[in-house]
Formats: C-alpha cells, structure tokens, sequence
C-alpha cells in the first residue's frame, strides 16, 4: 500500500493536495488495523482503499500524458526555431547574389540583409522562445521574405530593361556601321563623280602644231634662219569646264631637255612644283572651240639641231604635245 505513494511525482502543487489525502487515509486505515483486526465489518475501508489507488493510477497516467503533450509541444517549438533559423540563413546567403549596377537598390539590398542576419542572431541566443516569440518571429521573416522577393522582382525588372537596352544598343551600333558604310560609299561615289567632273572639265587642246618661222612668218627648218617659234591648236569645246580667265602656258625643250626661255618666261605650278614656262597666252574662255595661237621669240635663246619639244599646260594640267625639228 506504501510503495503506491512513490509512484506520482511530489513535486507538483496540483497533485500534493491528492498525495496528502492519500497519506492520512492509508495512515488511519492502518491505525484500524492495529486497533481491530480485518473482519467482515471493514469491507467499506477496503472499498475506499480500492478507490483511491485507482485515483492514483488515474493521476499518474494523467501527469505521463500531460508530460509528454508538454514534450512534444516543446520539441514542435524548436523544430519551428530551427526552420526559421535555416530560411533566415538561406535568405542572407540569397542577398549575396542580388546584385545590380543600382548603386540605390545595392544599398537597400545591403540593409535588408542585415536585418536578415540581426534577426538570425537573435533566434540563436534563445535558448527557449515561447509561442508569442516565435509568433514574432514568424511574422518578421514574412516580412523580410516579402521585401526579398520585392528586391527580386526589382531586379529582375531592371535586368530585362537593361537586356532591351543593351539589344536597343546593339541594334543602333549596327545601323551606325551601315550608316557608316553608306556614307563611306557615297564620299567614295562622291570622290570618284568629282574626279569624272573634274577630269571631264580639264581643257583639251587638238590640233597643236608647232614650227619655227622667220621675221615674216614664213615656216623655216634651220637653225640660223629662226626668229620665232609658233604654236597652233585648237581648245576644245566643253560645257562641263569652268568659264572666265585662262592661262595656256608653253614649255618648249630643245633636244639636250634645256627649256628654251626668254625675258618675258617664267613659272608656273604643275602638281605641288613650280616650273618653268617659255610662254604663256592669255584667254578669254566661254565653252565653246577657241583657236589659239602662242608665239615664242627665240632671238634671245641659243638654238641647236635636233628634236624639239613643246608642252602645252591650262590650269595645271598637260593638255597636248608636239614636236618639230631643225636643222
């Protein structure tokens, strides 16, 4: 009847007020033992005994199951305290790879994550969080995963803008480098029709005849007998060449490459040089054929036998030449 006292815990106001009962019943059940032995008139206190061990059988099943509800409920909190703990974790580590060329959006990543591992910090050093922390708990990772996934919507926003752009940009290099090509093409185009014009607007001089004459314009072929050098021809008709004041300048060569010269001679350019003429004749240009004659007074210019030849030159262009010879 003892040992059943020991089986329920004593240390739990809720069950000593039973234990007492207990106690001073079994005590006045075996002072009755020892003053009357056990007869047929006792049987009410072994009914009473009967109860009260199954009260106690009922209290030790009640405080087993009571402890173990209390056990799991604690072993529940700290799976929840674990989960919040290993989504925080995973969410801090989450931040590392948000990055964008924001310096704005990296600063406020940089926050958000901080109050990730402050609140991550803080469920570690609980030891033993009650329902109303956990609740908190609970409700500040919902918020914290909101804003993560506010961040993650940003960004990925400003991704796909940037991939439009950077394609935009590709696309308008593109175009630059056809614009490019086009407008390379066109100067080129343009080059060549300026060079077609300008090879087009060069004056042309056709039947250039140069011979040596005497003092009465009469045609000679000896050394001694010539006074002059007379050059004939003909500038062509173009519409394309430009109107107005035009030099015809004549180089004459005697047969050693000498240029023949004289006191009215000088020089003019012809491609970046300046060179020597014999003579020049002045003209009055309107498009249309010109006959043109130059004379050159070779009295003051030592004359040899041989090949002689003559260069015609208008606007730094050779245009036409001949040759003669004497004797």
């Amino acid at each position: 009847m003892h040992l059943l006292l020991f089986i329920y815990p004593r240390e739990t106001k809720k069950w000593y007020f039973c234990h007492c009962l207990t106690t001073q019943f079994i005590a006045k059940m075996d002072n009755d033992y020892l003053d009357e032995p056990p007869t047929g008139n006792n049987w009410k206190s072994n009914i009473a005994v009967i109860i009260l061990s199954v009260l106690l059988i009922v209290v030790v099943v009640l405080y087993f199951t009571e402890k173990n509800a209390r056990e799991s409920i604690v072993k529940d909190m700290n799976h929840d305290k674990d989960s919040l703990k290993v989504e925080l974790t995973h969410m801090a580590k989450g931040y590392d790879s948000l990055k964008t060329n924001n310096d704005t959006i990296n600063q406020n990543l940089q926050g958000a994550q901080s109050r990730v591992l402050g609140l991550l910090s803080e469920i570690q050093q609980v030891k033993s969080a009650s329902y109303g922390q956990l609740s908190k708990y609970r409700s500040e990772v919902g918020t914290l995963r909101n804003i993560m996934r506010n961040y993650i919507v940003q960004i990925d926003s400003l991704n796909r803008r940037n991939e439009i752009l950077m394609s935009e940009n590709r696309q308008v290099k593109t175009e630059n480098v056809n614009i490019k090509y086009q407008n390379q093409t066109i100067q080129g185009q343009k080059a060549d029709l300026e060079k077609k014009v300008a090879k087009a607007s060069v004056l042309d001089a056709t039947g250039v005849v140069a011979e040596a004459v005497s003092n009465r314009n009469k045609v000679v072929n000896r050394v001694r007998k010539t006074e002059k050098i007379r050059i004939n021809m003909n500038i062509s008709k173009n519409v394309t060449s430009s109107r107005g004041t035009k030099n015809i300048y004549v180089r004459i060569s005697r047969p050693d490459q000498k240029v023949l010269e004289n006191g009215a001679s000088g020089s003019f350019k012809f491609e970046g040089s300046k060179i020597p003429y014999s003579s020049v004749r002045q003209i009055e240009y309107e498009g249309n054929e010109l006959p043109v004659s130059i004379y050159f007074d070779a009295t003051q210019s030592q004359l040899i036998p041989g090949v002689y030849v003559v260069d015609v030159f208008a606007e730094g262009n050779n245009i036409a030449t001949t040759r003669f010879s004497l004797k």
